[in-house]
C-alpha cells in the first residue's frame, strides 16, 4: 500500500531479505530469553560442595603371614588400626565357655560398674548351690543359699574359673525370674547390635552345644567388651581370693602368666563339641603407645578321644601363643601420610575441583601388609564454598574403630565458587 501511495514499488522478496528480517525479529527475543535463563541459573542456590577421598584404603608396606593352625577358624584385630585378618571358614561352631563373655557384657551394660565400685549384692539361690554339685561342667562349689556376693565378685567367679552355675545365677538375677530365657534373649539382642550375624546364644554359660558363633563374630564382641574397665580388671587376673569362698579362684588361661606376651585376658572355652576356644587380649609397647591386640581362635580339636575338650584347650592356647608372639614381633609404627600430601579434593558439584592436602605427618601402628581403612569427612562446620589456601576444612581418619588416628586436611589452593560459565550452563 505504501508503495502504491509513493508510487515506489517494494523491492522483490529474496531469501536473504527474509533471513535478515527474521534475525531482526528473533534476536531480541532470544537475547531476552537467554538473559532470563542466565539470571535464573545465577539465582539458583549452589550445590553443596563435598569432600572426595583419593583412596578408601591404605596398605602398609611389607608382608606378614599369621601362623594360623591347619584347622579351625580365627580372627585378629588391632582396635584403632583395624582387622589384620581371618582364617578358616567362618561357620557357626559351639563356643563352649567363651559364651560367658557375652554374659558379662550384657550384665555390665544393664548394671555398669564404675571406678572400682563392687556393685550390688547378689544372693545365692538354691539352684546355684545345686548346680555347684554337678559333674562334667565348670562351677564354683561350696556356695551357700542366702549368702551374698558383690556383682564384681560374681564376675570373677564367672570369668576366672568359668563357673556355669554363676552364669545361670546372673541370668536369673538380671531378669528377676527363675528362668534364664529372658536373659538369653538379651544376649542375642546384644549380638545383633554388634553385627554378630552368625551367632546364636541358647544359654548363658556355653555348655549347650547349640550356642554357636564364629571367630569373626566373637572378635566383634571382644572389641566391644574390652572397653569396659570393670571387665578388663577381672579377665586380667590369673587368680583371685573372694571372701566367703573356701578356696581361691584359678584361671584356665595359662597364657596370662607367660612372660613377654603381655596377655590380659580374655576367656577360654572347652568341650567335646567345641574342642578348644580362646578369646584373647594382649598389649605391646610401640614407642610411647601401647596398642591392644585382640584375637579369637575356635574349633581347635586334637586327634582321638578328648573328654570335655581338655586336651583341645591345651592345643588352642599353644596355637594362640604362636600367633600372639608373631603379631607382637611384627607390630610397628609405620608412616601413612606426609604433610602436604594430596589426600582428596573438594568437588563443587559443577565440575570444579580443589585439592585437599594433609597438614602434618601421621604414623599408624599395624603389621606389614595390613590394609587400613581411610575415611575423609568434613570438620566441625560444613564444607565452605570459598576458602583461602591452607584453610583446614576436613579430617582424614586412618584405621577403624575407637582409637583410630586422624589428621586435619586443608585446601591446597584457593577454594572458589563455581565460575559464571559453570553456573549458567549447569543442567538438572
Amino acid at each position: 500500500m505504501l508503495a502504491e501511495l509513493t508510487n515506489t514499488p517494494a523491492p522483490p522478496e529474496t531469501p536473504r531479505r527474509t533471513a535478515v528480517r527474521r534475525v531482526k525479529i528473533w534476536t531480541p527475543i532470544l537475547l531476552a530469553l537467554a538473559g532470563a535463563v542466565a539470571g535464573g541459573q545465577l539465582l539458583r542456590p549452589l550445590p553443596e560442595p563435598r569432600l572426595v577421598a583419593s583412596d578408601t584404603a591404605y596398605t602398609l608396606d611389607g608382608q606378614f603371614s599369621v601362623p594360623w593352625p591347619a584347622k579351625g577358624q580365627g580372627a585378629l584385630r588391632v582396635p584403632g588400626s583395624g582387622d589384620i585378618g581371618t582364617f578358616g571358614e567362618q561357620k557357626p561352631v559351639p563356643t563352649a565357655s567363651v559364651a560367658k563373655v557375652m554374659t558379662a557384657y550384657v550384665i555390665l551394660k544393664s548394671h555398669p560398674l564404675r571406678g572400682g565400685d563392687p556393685g550390688p549384692q547378689i544372693e545365692i539361690d538354691a539352684k546355684a548351690v545345686a548346680d555347684g554339685a554337678s559333674e562334667h561342667e565348670s562351677r564354683v562349689e561350696g556356695l551357700v543359699a542366702g549368702t551374698k556376693f558383690s556383682q564384681q565378685d560374681m564376675l570373677k567367679m564367672l570369668m576366672i574359673p568359668s563357673a556355669n552355675n554363676v552364669a545361670r545365677l546372673l541370668a536369673r538375677w538380671d531378669s528377676g525370674t527363675d528362668s534364664e530365657a529372658a536373659f538369653v534373649e538379651k544376649m542375642n539382642a546384644a549380638a545383633r547390635e554388634l553385627g554378630m550375624t552368625n551367632t546364636t546364644y541358647t544359654d548363658p554359660s556355653g555348655l549347650d552345644a547349640a550356642t554357636v558363633s564364629t571367630a569373626a563374630d566373637q572378635l566383634k564382641l571382644a572389641d566391644a567388651v574390652m572397653k569396659e574397665e570393670a571387665f578388663r580388671a577381672v579377665v586380667a587376673l590369673p587368680s583371685a581370693e573372694i571372701k566367703g569362698l573356701s578356696t581361691p579362684l584359678y584361671n584356665n588361661n595359662t597364657l596370662l602368666t607367660v612372660n613377654g606376651l603381655s596377655i590380659r585376658g580374655i576367656k577360654t572355652g572347652s568341650s567335646t563339641p567345641a574342642g578348644g576356644a580362646l578369646m584373647w587380649a594382649a598389649y605391646k609397647s610401640v614407642g610411647d603407645e601401647t596398642p591392644l591386640i585382640l584375637g579369637t581362635l575356635m574349633d581347635q580339636h586334637v586327634d582321638g578321644p578328648d573328654p570335655n575338650g581338655a586336651n583341645s584347650l591345651i592345643l588352642v592356647q599353644a596355637n594362640s601363643r604362636k600367633i600372639i608372639e608373631a603379631v607382637r614381633q611384627a607390630l610397628a609404627s609405620a608412616p601413612t601420610v606426609r604433610k602436604g600430601q594430596q589426600v582428596g579434593r573438594v568437588d563443587d558439584g559443577l565440575g570444579g575441583s580443589t585439592p585437599l592436602v594433609a597438614t602434618k605427618d601421621l604414623n599408624v601402628i599395624g603389621v606389614p601388609g595390613q590394609r587400613l581403612k581411610l575415611t575423609l569427612r568434613p570438620g566441625a562446620a560444613k564444607v565452605p564454598h570459598t576458602a583461602k589456601a591452607g584453610t583446614e576444612i576436613g579430617v582424614l581418619t586412618i584405621g577403624d574403630g575407637e582409637g583410630a588416628k586422624s589428621v586435619p586436611v586443608a585446601v591446597g589452593t584457593e577454594l572458589a565458587e563455581p565460575s559464571f560459565t559453570a553456573r549458567v550452563s549447569r543442567l538438572g
